[in-house]
């Protein structure tokens, strides 16, 4: 390995003190421009990785792939989608736990793949999470309580006072809140799983000992849209795979911590690797209950409701004659709407920030107040969630949805930019002699899991949008919002590669020593715990979520 590199590049850590003379960790933008904090605790980064997994997607959002791919077509849906979420986090974590720099993996495509790649990446995740927001999925969740129509829009202003006074307050604030959140889905899972266990076996009111007898009756698949043979089945688990992929959508975000995270290079090995637990206990686990306890024929999966009353779960708390439940369950989904509005602006205002980072933005957006906070990022994407009272108009709302739809093809290009990156590190690795074996993270079989997860998320997306090819479903909308992102993604990294004029950075170009002095000497002991519940929770992120 060559030492010109160190001099290559900005040198993105500094030194920075409080005015008692205290040293303080951070992260500076390039040239000069201010530092992003270190804020973000162990707790923070697990919670948040945790968070990013668990969402509406899951407590809701399998109702339809019930509907659509039966019992088991369910189950081989979320496990197929659950490997290529785990491939693309397993190669995301090598890379940032060894540079977990501001910008994420936008910052390490520019670095290792291809500036016109970190273009195409930065923008299409800025636009993933800033154009779609769940500010309006909170007011939908609120209007579950009330008998009355009610306008929507104070509840979204509400909501949105809230989400941008977290961000505003920075990192800590955020991972503060984060934490609490996530704290609440993992706990509502959690007794989910263990209640729909308890039904299944005959443990509710009704005392009706369900087993495994709707995977035998209505079966353990469907015909999708009454396709007959192994054609419909085979359709119904495909569009349980399109489906499953916009579930997952945002385990990435802990990259985007990274640039915030205190001993990011102890503390993100931990996040990442037991990533496959959560995916196992809290997915795999959930869709598995989800498939004894509903019928894959009931009409009420195929309702869309995006309240508690269209969760499988509910449904199953419901069939089983238990009260009040539901409400607890809208709550704990209230909890996780305004989570990721949350998270929503922390991401695209840290994404922009990387974009600048990388000279692909203007570099306005490398503007922090002292105590880090990049404000100018953080109030330009925050602007973009007054579209969020588009949900007070019903015609409206159908445009957003429309937009989501396009947020969720945007988040698996990320997924396909971060392996194709890892791909290209993975060369230069062995181009410079690096042993991976010394990295902070590393796991066995790799390149294959990043060509794995390359590979998977564009044929998931290319044939992501199947139904309007079925006979009769043609929908232009439908069309649109599935292949204007994909495409658009191409078209994005092929002009910036026209614009800039240059090519795939070649493993000699490639730079493994800049910041990696610094970086280190941030890692600092982490302080014992003070108290009991300090040392519990130490005890259970150490061996449960880290």
């Amino acid at each position: 390995m060559s030492s010109d590199h160190s001099e290559k590049g900005p040198k993105p850590y500094t030194k920075e003190y409080d005015r008692d003379g205290s040293e303080v960790e951070s992260a500076s933008g390039p040239q000069g421009e201010g530092p992003l904090k270190r804020q973000l605790k162990n707790r923070h980064i697990a919670m948040i990785s945790i968070g990013g997994v668990i969402g509406t997607g899951l407590f809701v959002g399998t109702a339809n792939s019930l509907a659509a791919g039966g019992p088991i077509g369910l189950l081989l849906g979320y496990t197929v989608m659950g490997s290529i979420v785990y491939s693309v986090m397993i190669s995301l974590g090598e890379m940032v736990a060894f540079l977990p720099i501001p910008g994420g993996h936008i910052k390490l495509a520019d670095r290792f793949g291809h500036r016109a790649l970190s273009f195409a990446m930065g923008w299409n995740y800025w636009y993933n999470w800033t154009i779609v927001s769940e500010l309006s999925a909170a007011a939908l969740l609120i209007d579950y309580w009330s008998h009355e129509k009610v306008n929507n829009s104070a509840w979204v202003a509400i909501c949105l006072v809230v989400v941008v006074t977290i961000n505003m307050f920075g990192a800590g604030a955020y991972g503060e809140a984060e934490f609490i959140f996530a704290s609440i889905k993992v706990i509502t899972i959690t007794g989910l799983i263990i209640l729909g266990i308890v039904l299944d076996l005959g443990g509710g009111p009704n005392h009706d000992r369900i087993g495994f007898r709707y995977w035998i009756d209505p079966g353990p698949f469907t015909q999708y849209k009454g396709i007959s043979g192994s054609k419909g089945q085979f359709l119904g688990w495909w569009a349980v795979m399109t489906q499953a992929a916009y579930s997952f959508i945002g385990t990435e975000i802990v990259a985007i911590a990274a640039g915030e995270a205190k001993n990011p290079r102890r503390n993100l090995p931990k996040a990442i690797r037991r990533v496959y637990i959560r995916i196992l206990l809290f997915y795999i686990g959930g869709v598995i209950i989800i498939g004894l306890l509903v019928p894959s024929s009931d009409p009420r999966l195929s309702l869309n409701q995006s309240t508690a009353a269209g969760s499988p779960f509910v449904l199953a708390i419901s069939n089983a004659g238990i009260k009040y439940l539901p409400s607890i369950i809208n709550a704990a989904l209230l909890t996780s709407a305004w989570s990721a509005a949350s998270s929503d602006l922390y991401t695209s205002s840290r994404a922009i920030y990387g974009l600048a980072a990388s000279g692909n933005a203007p570099k306005i957006f490398l503007k922090t107040s002292k105590s880090g906070l990049p404000y100018v990022a953080v109030i330009f994407c925050a602007s973009f969630s007054l579209l969020a009272f588009m949900a007070v108009s019903e015609n409206a709302g159908q445009v957003f949805n429309w937009f989501a739809n396009m947020t969720s093809i945007a988040g698996m290009m990320t997924w396909f930019g971060i392996c194709v990156t890892y791909i290209r590190f993975y060369k230069g690795m062995q181009y410079h002699g690096i042993d991976r074996k010394t990295l902070p993270y590393w796991t066995r079989f790799q390149p294959f899991p990043a060509w794995y997860g390359a590979f998977t998320t564009i044929i998931i997306v290319f044939f992501g949008g199947f139904e309007v090819f079925l006979k009769g479903g043609w929908n232009v909308a439908t069309f649109v919002t599935t292949y204007l992102p994909f495409i658009g993604f191409f078209i994005l990294w092929g002009a910036s590669a026209a614009w800039y004029r240059t090519g795939l950075k070649t493993p000699e170009e490639m730079d493994f020593v800049s910041d990696l002095a610094q970086i280190e000497a941030d890692e600092v002991d982490e302080p014992p715990p003070n108290n009991a519940w300090e040392r519990f929770w130490a005890w259970l992120v150490s061996y449960f979520l880290a």
